[in-house]
C-alpha cells in the first residue's frame, strides 16, 4: 500500500480540511484491514458543480459571486447537506464538508449520501433584497444536480428557514408545482418539520450526556465553555442549562464573556433575541477565545469555524471532554495534543449529525405528506444519536483507538456494506471487515 501511504502523508500543520479529510479516510481504511480501492472510490466526490451569480447591487453595480455544490457519494440515497454563506467558503472546504455528511448519514445509519454548497459572500454586506436575488439565484444555477431523489440541500453556516423558503419558492416556480421534499430546514408554514430548528444543538446535548455516562461524569455537578453562539451554540447552551450543566463562558465574534458561577443562559438568549451581541451582555468578565479554551471546565464545546483546537490552542485545553458541534474544529496537530492529554473527543460527524438526523425526517414528512409532532421528532432523534453513540464507541473498544477514528470507521464500513450490495467492490475487498 506504499502508493496509499504516500498519498494521504500529509504534514499535520496542514489546515486545508480536504486534505484533512483524506488523510483521516486513508488512516480508517488501512486501520480496518480494507484494500486500498476503498480510498480511492471515497476520496473524492462524485460531482462537483461550480457556478457564477451576479447580482445588482442598489448602487447600479454588478457584483459576480462564486457558488459550489459536491456531492459526494449517493450509494445509500440522495446526497443531503447545507449550503453555507461565507466570505472564506473555498472548494476544498465544501469537497470535505460533503464527504463529512456521507459519514454522518452512515454512522446514523440513513438512506443518503453526502452533498454541501457554499456561496462566498459575506451576507452582512447585502441588503435584503440583494440576499434573496442571491438565493434564488444559486438554486437556479445549480437546479440541474438537486432534486428530491437526486440532492437535498439545508441550511448551514449563515443561511435561515427564510432563506430555504426563497430557495424552494424559485424551484417549485421553475418545475410549476410544489416539491417541499427538495429542502429540508424549512419554514414550518411550507412543510418544514418541528424541532428542526433545535436538532443539532439537541444532538450535542444527547452525545454529551452519553459521552459523561461512559466517562462517569456528574453532569449536574459539571462545567462547560462555548464557541460560538449562532443557531447551533444557542442551542447547545439552553440544553446543557436544562441539563443541569453551568456554562461559564460564551464567545462569538462580537467578543466573550465569562462568569464562574455561571451564565443565565435564559437571560442571555433572550438577550441575544433581542437584536443585541454577546460582548454586550452586563454583569460578565471578558473573555477572549484563548482564554475561554484554557479554562478548567469538564466540557468544551467548539460551535463556531473550522481550524479552532490548534498545536497552539489545544496544549490549553484542561476539559475532560471536547464536543465538536462546528465542522471540523479541530486540526491533525490539535487532535493528536487532545489524545495524548487523554481529552475524550466527540467528533464532528458524530457529535452534530442532529441536524441531518432531523433534515432527514422532514424529508420523510415531506414525502408522506403527514407531519409529526415536536415530542416524536425529539423521540425519534435521541434513538438514532443514542443508537449511534454506542455504534462508535464500541468501535473505540474494538480497536482500542480514539473516538473521531472510531467514527470513521463506523462510516466507513456502513458505505463499504452499501458499496459491495450494489457491485461496485469484490469479496476479497472485505476480508477483514
Amino acid at each position: 500500500m506504499e502508493k496509499h501511504k504516500a498519498e494521504a502523508d500529509i504534514s499535520t500543520h496542514d489546515q486545508n480540511p480536504y486534505t484533512i479529510v483524506k488523510q483521516l479516510l486513508s488512516e480508517s481504511v488501512e486501520q480496518l484491514g480494507l484494500d486500498e480501492s476503498i480510498y480511492h472510490i471515497l476520496k473524492k466526490p462524485m460531482r462537483v458543480m461550480e457556478v457564477s451569480i451576479p447580482i445588482r447591487k442598489e448602487d447600479g453595480s454588478v457584483e459576480n459571486y462564486t457558488g459550489y455544490r459536491s456531492q459526494h457519494l449517493d450509494v445509500l440515497g440522495p446526497c443531503k447537506g447545507g449550503i453555507r454563506f461565507h466570505p472564506s467558503v473555498t472548494l476544498d472546504e465544501v469537497k470535505a464538508l460533503s464527504i463529512w455528511m456521507s459519514l454522518k448519514s452512515a454512522i446514523i445509519e440513513l438512506p443518503l449520501g453526502g452533498g454541501k454548497g457554499g456561496v462566498i459572500v459575506n451576507p452582512n454586506d447585502l441588503n435584503q433584497r440583494e440576499l434573496e436575488e442571491l438565493s434564488r439565484s444559486y438554486i437556479r444555477k445549480i437546479t440541474p444536480v438537486i432534486g428530491p431523489e437526486k440532492d437535498i440541500p439545508a441550511p448551514d453556516m449563515n443561511t435561515t428557514p427564510e432563506i430555504m423558503a426563497w430557495m424552494i419558492d424559485e424551484y417549485d416556480k421553475l418545475r410549476g408545482y410544489n416539491i417541499p421534499g427538495l429542502i429540508t430546514g424549512k419554514p414550518i408554514i411550507i412543510g418544514g418539520s418541528e424541532g428542526r430548528l433545535d436538532a443539532t444543538g439537541r444532538g450535542v446535548v444527547i452525545h454529551i450526556r452519553e459521552a459523561a455516562n461512559a466517562l462517569d461524569i456528574d453532569l449536574s455537578r459539571a462545567t462547560a465553555a462555548l464557541q460560538g453562539f449562532g443557531n447551533v451554540g444557542s442551542a447547545t447552551a439552553k440544553f446543557l442549562h436544562e441539563t443541569g450543566v453551568k456554562v461559564v463562558a460564551v464567545t462569538d465574534v462580537s467578543g466573550g464573556i465569562y462568569k464562574e458561577e455561571g451564565l443565565d443562559i435564559p437571560a442571555l438568549l433572550e438577550f441575544i433575541g433581542e437584536g443585541n451581541v454577546i460582548a454586550d451582555f452586563e454583569h460578565c468578565t471578558s473573555i477572549s477565545n484563548e482564554e475561554m479554551f484554557a479554562l478548567p471546565v469538564d466540557i468544551l464545546i467548539p460551535a463556531a469555524l473550522e481550524n479552532q483546537i490548534t498545536k497552539d490552542t489545544a496544549p490549553k485545553i484542561q476539559a475532560k471532554i471536547v464536543a465538536e458541534a462546528a465542522n471540523g474544529p479541530t486540526t491533525p496537530e490539535g487532535n493528536r495534543i487532545l489524545e495524548e492529554k487523554g481529552i475524550f473527543i466527540i467528533p464532528d460527524i458524530l457529535c452534530n449529525a442532529g441536524g441531518v438526523t432531523v433534515s432527514y425526517f422532514e424529508w420523510v414528512q415531506n414525502t408522506m405528506n403527514y407531519y409529526w409532532k415536536e415530542e416524536k421528532v425529539n423521540t425519534e432523534l435521541e434513538e438514532k444519536m443514542i443508537a449511534a453513540f454506542k455504534r462508535v464507541y464500541s468501535m473505540k473498544e474494538e480497536k482500542g483507538c480514539e473516538m473521531r477514528q472510531a467514527a470513521y470507521m463506523v462510516g466507513i464500513r456502513h458505505l463499504v456494506l452499501a458499496l459491495k450490495a450494489r457491485g461496485w467492490i469484490q469479496n476479497g475487498d472485505l476480508s477483514k471487515l
